[in-house]
């Protein structure tokens, strides 16, 4: 039914899924437009003033039309695997929403409801279907992780409720503008956010070459040979890993991976390099001089202030440090002892003696949440080897 709306709203989504951007701190691209355009789809009541009446089938048929179309590019350009769990999520809270909304909207119009139940009925349905959304998430990753659900779920409803709001919001203005305006209300509204959505890509790529400077500059001590090879690549991941299971805010783990990353940069002030790189073995007086001479290289580069207090303070003591270089501390410390170890074994050596050196060296509550991750990821993926 209405072939010329279905077909609108399909190249929509095909347009926005073609079109995607990966997010900040984001594992995957996803496609923001085709999300507000499905929901935009999903919510629709009237047309030019004229009620709609496609039902959940074809709402959910024309959502999945418009997403394997909108695949066609990445697929043909050979971008990598393509992980479809992005939008068999999108599906799901399309199905949803359609579920919740129609009825409700034929019921309102049915009984001669006046307008603002219909803003009332958004706002119902819209939080209920990103709390759906962000069990499903939760689960797919809790699985995927091998961890526990309830702190992915605590994850994904914290995103949810940073995107959610504008991508709701979207898909409820696209809707009323077409059940007042007509088709034509859509590349009115629509061709603004394509716009943004090329400007917040632009932003993710100077973000990237960003990241991609400072891991350039953080190799300086793998080259001059005063660090393993992939340390500090090694550490970034694992700071990280860690950071998110303490549940750190975003801005918080980008100041941390980037302070990962060049946490040794100090040691270029040695004469001669540590063994292994490892500075943990080293002296306490040692240790807070190669922190504070990498804190002022680093203040040097024009990163931010925060990174570089995150690299000076690593030799003061635990309790002193801020929640970002604890966590820093504690990745480095695992890494440099188990470079030493068998990749079975070694981790759990490598964590008892973090254990034992907890409550003095070490916060024994990022001690545990790193115990978590690497339960998580198996023996030998942390610290093990070189790569």
């Amino acid at each position: 039914s209405q072939p010329s709306v279905a077909f609108a709203f399909a190249v929509l989504v095909a347009a926005g899924e073609a079109v995607r951007v990966r997010p900040p701190g984001g594992d995957h691209p996803v496609g923001p437009l085709a999300t507000a355009a499905a929901l935009g789809y999903a919510l629709l009541g009237e047309i030019d003033g004229r009620p709609a009446v496609h039902n959940v089938l074809q709402t959910v048929a024309v959502v999945a039309a418009g997403t394997l179309v909108g695949l066609v590019p990445h697929a043909a350009r050979g971008t990598g695997a393509l992980r479809l769990d992005p939008q068999a999520r999108r599906l799901l809270t399309v199905a949803f929403a359609a579920v919740c909304y129609q009825p409700l909207h034929a019921w309102a119009e049915a009984t001669a409801r006046p307008g603002p139940w219909h803003a009332a009925l958004l706002l119902v349905v819209l939080p209920l279907s990103a709390c759906g959304d962000a069990l499903v998430a939760a689960a797919l990753r809790s699985g995927r992780r091998r961890r526990l659900f309830q702190p992915e779920l605590s994850d994904a409803l914290r995103a949810a409720f940073g995107i959610v709001p504008a991508l709701a919001g979207t898909g409820a203005v696209l809707a009323l503008a077409v059940g007042a305006g007509g088709l034509w209300a859509l590349p009115v509204c629509w061709v603004p956010l394509l716009l943004v959505q090329f400007a917040v890509h632009r932003h993710a790529a100077v973000r990237a070459t960003y990241r991609q400077t400072i891991a350039s500059l953080a190799r300086a001590t793998e080259v001059a040979g005063y660090t393993p090879k992939g340390h500090a690549r090694r550490v970034a991941a694992l700071s990280r890993a860690v950071a998110r299971e303490l549940r750190l805010t975003e801005p918080q783990l980008t100041v941390l991976e980037y302070a990962a990353l060049m946490h040794d940069i100090g040691q270029l002030s040695l004469v001669d390099p540590v063994a292994g790189g490892a500075t943990e073995p080293l002296a306490e007086s040692e240790r807070r001089r190669i922190a504070l001479l990498g804190g002022a290289v680093v203040r040097q580069t024009g990163v931010s202030p925060d990174v570089a207090l995150v690299v000076e303070r690593q030799a003061d003591p635990w309790r002193e440090q801020p929640l970002t270089a604890r966590v820093v501390r504690v990745a480095n410390a695992y890494d440099d002892l188990a470079a030493a170890q068998d990749a079975v074994t070694g981790p759990l050596r490598v964590l008892e003696r973090l254990r034992l050196g907890a409550a003095r060296d070490y916060d024994p509550r990022v001690v545990e949440a790193l115990a978590r991750v690497v339960a998580a990821q198996g023996p030998g993926t942390a610290g093990a080897g070189p790569g």
